[in-house]
């Protein structure tokens, strides 16, 4: 028995050791939180070896009772550390910090007076323990202990999808297990230790995959502000040149591919008589028209102060038409410091120009896009050198 208890032990002990070098390893992990992996396991390994020293001593009379007692101090002290150590792997408040900080303390000192007083160990005939009278205080701080680790999973897990809290209540499941198979079995099963090892190997699994996800999920909206103009909502100038580059990658352009672009009319006299805030009003009132007419039909780009491009598929007579219902969009606009929206689009199809790169119709488009603005400050009388 003793023999099987003993290589479960040194197992116990390696599996530590294991997890210490996957932690060191981990570049992801936080120095903070590296140490608190590296306190939990020592920890655990320290309380077992305590637990394994106290089992073989006991009993053998060339051992000093002091020894003994020695021994099953560091036991007892060591085992609800582990459990707090636990604990706060699982980030708890700094009330819980407090409380778990009390907890230990109390504990602690009672050991420490144990040579002294006998309340939690006694050492009789033949180097032989027994529990002290006040050993039932002890038992209920470990079972204090084991339902505020089970809390602290329950208060974690919340912070998880369902289906990750599954797999962390079957961590904690697992460690209670192995605490109550040992405690129901008068100490002959030795598991409390081998539980506590295999819950903190699937807990650090749990904590390498959930910051995994974490860091994905931060990617993924570092990317959309990325990707999104702070002001208008619609895709990027960065967006933009990822596009065209994915045109560019895949090699021919698709012949109903049409590059629209977009120019704001007299954006800089109302930037000069209204001010950059009622400009900043028109931008993206003229960002709202076109998401309004071509957002379903494909992607808007802000490539400039007031320069929009969309790259969308449609024949002739739809971008046309698109862009008549863009102009009426416009023309009904009003907002609150700036009453009038005026717009130039222009655009240019694939199925045109051949052997061409993206770049270069949306090069065509402005070219169009520019007819139409001539076009307009003639019609209007509006001073060409403000027009922008």
């Amino acid at each position: 028995m003793f023999a099987y208890y003993s290589s479960t032990t040194f197992l116990i002990w390696m599996a530590l050791g294991v997890l210490c070098l996957l932690v060191h390893e981990n570049a992801r992990i936080h120095a903070r939180d590296k140490g608190l992996l590296y306190l939990t396991y020592v920890l655990i390994a320290v309380s077992a070896l305590a637990e394994y020293v106290g089992i073989w001593i006991n009993g053998r009379e060339q051992i000093s009772r002091a020894a003994l007692l020695t021994v099953k101090a560091l036991d007892y002290i060591l085992t609800p550390l582990s459990g707090v150590a636990i604990i706060l792997q699982l980030k708890p408040t700094k009330k819980w910090k407090w409380f778990l900080g009390g907890v230990v303390a109390v504990n602690t000192v009672l050991q420490l007076l144990n040579p002294l007083t006998g309340w939690m160990v006694v050492v009789g005939e033949g180097t032989v323990y027994h529990h002290g009278p006040l050993y039932p205080l002890y038992f209920g701080i470990c079972i204090l202990t084991v339902g505020m680790v089970i809390l602290h999973f329950i208060l974690y897990g919340r912070s998880f999808h369902q289906k990750n809290r599954k797999s962390l209540y079957a961590i904690m499941l697992l460690i209670l297990c192995g605490i109550v198979l040992q405690e129901v079995s008068g100490g002959s099963v030795r598991t409390s230790y081998l539980a506590l090892t295999f819950g903190a190997a699937l807990i650090f699994i749990h904590y390498v995959e959930f910051g995994a996800r974490a860091m994905d999920d931060d990617l993924k909206r570092q990317q959309i502000q990325l990707d999104t103009d702070a002001l208008t909502g619609v895709y990027s100038r960065l967006a933009y040149s990822y596009a065209l580059k994915e045109y560019d990658e895949a090699g021919v352009l698709p012949d109903d591919l049409v590059a629209i672009t977009v120019d704001i009319n007299g954006l800089k006299r109302v930037n000069d008589s209204l001010g950059h805030e009622a400009g900043d009003e028109l931008i993206r009132g003229a960002a709202d028209c076109i998401t309004s007419v071509l957002g379903q039909l494909g992607r808007c780009y802000r490539t400039g102060g007031d320069e929009f491009v969309i790259l969308a598929q449609m024949d002739r007579e739809r971008a046309a038409a698109a862009i008549e219902q863009l102009n009426r969009e416009a023309a009904a606009w009003h907002g609150k410091s700036v009453q009038t929206l005026a717009m130039s689009a222009g655009f240019a199809l694939a199925e045109d120009h051949r052997d061409i790169s993206a770049e270069k119709l949306v090069s065509e488009a402005d070219k169009a896009m520019y007819e139409a603005k001539a076009a307009f400050y003639r019609q209007s009388g509006m001073d060409r050198r403000s027009r922008r």
